[in-house]
């Protein structure tokens, strides 16, 4: 017991000082009980200064009576979430300097006394990019408005002269027009790579914050019949790690969709093997109380597409269904086919979309207003889409907000080479 003990606190220490960003735990009355060198580097303290001190030795005083609000808030109500959301959050060195940060919290117990492990990310040079992105946006706004008075101009001498130079005028339209489209596409690169950071530091640092928080506890638990409570933070683990490996799936899946370099792999396939795999693992998944709907009777199809496709549609859709419902709902899934095409419906009871949100739900990284506290990377559906296409087949959906949603897939039964 002893042995299992050392290794786990040993284990809990190499996690916990091994990460790059800062990290620390407070009590529940904001008191800092332990951080790691890389936190106390951040603001410019030895770790032996910062222990027992209170977590507003780290924050300006111009914050500290809406920080202490906010934390009394979050303890109450005991649930993980990013720090700062929709506003502006920043931390005081110990010579003084403020800098901006991005923190997620993680509330735990420890026999009976409230804890909060703090991650913290100094943001300094994002802040830095996106104030240098917003610069250059109206740095080219300019240019576009400066060239465009210049062609005008040269439009306006030009058309006191005869028919001769109507060419010219054509092609400096032409050119005008050109310079404007290539600037606006700099522009929207600027700023999809602003969004594209922002959302990969924030999908990335909830798992992370969550591993860690999960390997803490379990290191706590260290008698034998404690067992099922350290296999509960395994899994909880194990599950993180799983959403990390599908977001950098869908990662790779666009990269492999924006340069052509997907190839397909088409072959024949049992339709009703796929479906019965699908539902098995979306169950690992369900919230309490939900269930999955599905043909038990379905009748055997032999498919002649990329499996691995079909899977990922599919479950790509029962998850988003799993995730947007409370427990206690009901997910269905129908199948019904003709001579040449399978159709899928993908239902649930869930938080619905926005009517306000409907025509940009297929956007990459675009999510929903009423979904925005649910992880997700706002991409499935673009890839799902992209696919379908690709495929022979299509996608729409019905959605009331508050009543559910409803997927609609058609698919080849047979691609046809």
């Amino acid at each position: 017991m002893n042995n299992f003990s050392f290794s786990e606190s040993r284990m809990f220490s190499i996690l916990f000082n091994g990460i790059s960003e800062g990290a620390l735990v407070v009590n529940q009355n904001q008191i800092i009980v332990e951080l790691n060198s890389s936190a106390a580097n951040m603001f410019g303290y030895d770790i032996k200064e910062l222990k027992g001190k209170h977590i507003n030795t780290l924050i300006p005083q111009r914050h500290h009576q809406a920080h202490d609000k906010h934390v009394k808030e979050f303890v109450k109500k005991d649930k993980k979430r990013r720090m700062g959301e929709n506003r502006k959050i920043f931390g005081l060195k110990k010579d003084n300097n403020v800098f901006p940060i991005e923190a997620g919290l993680n509330p735990f117990k420890i026999d009976g006394e409230k804890f909060v492990m703090t991650i913290i990310t100094d943001i300094t040079k994002r802040v830095e990019n996106e104030e240098n992105i917003i610069s250059l946006n109206e740095s080219l706004e300019k240019k576009v408005q400066q060239r465009t008075e210049q062609l005008q101009h040269s439009v306006d001498e030009l058309s006191e002269l005869n028919d001769l130079f109507k060419d010219e005028i054509m092609r400096r339209k032409q050119a005008e027009a050109r310079i404007k489209t290539a600037l606006q596409k700099e522009k929207e690169l600027n700023e999809l790579k602003t969004k594209f950071l922002s959302l990969v530091s924030h999908e990335f640092k909830t798992p992370l914050s969550g591993i860690l928080t999960s390997a803490t506890l379990a290191s706590k638990y260290t008698k034998t019949e404690q067992q099922d409570k350290r296999d509960k933070h395994l899994n909880t683990i194990k599950n993180k790690v799983h959403y990390l490996t599908s977001i950098l799936n869908d990662f790779l899946s666009i990269e492999r969709l924006e340069s052509g370099k997907v190839t397909y792999k088409f072959d024949y396939f049992s339709l009703l093997n796929l479906i019965n795999e699908v539902v098995y693992n979306a169950n690992v998944t369900l919230k309490t109380g939900q269930k999955i709907n599905y043909p038990q009777d379905l009748e055997e199809v032999e498919m002649y597409q990329d499996r691995n496709v079909v899977e990922l549609i599919l479950s790509n859709l029962l998850n988003n269904a799993i995730k947007y419902s409370k427990e206690d709902t009901t997910i269905t899934l129908k199948i019904t086919q003709n001579d040449k095409f399978i159709h899928f419906e993908i239902s649930d009871e869930g938080i619905g979309i926005p009517e306000k949100d409907k025509e940009h739900i297929f956007e990459r990284y675009f999510r929903a207003e009423n979904a925005l506290l649910n992880q997700g990377t706002g991409i499935g559906l673009n890839i799902i889409k992209v696919h379908l296409e690709n495929l022979g087949g299509n996608i729409y959906f019905e959605s009331l907000e508050n009543k559910g949603s409803t997927f609609f897939v058609k698919l080849p039964i047979k691609h046809e080479d």
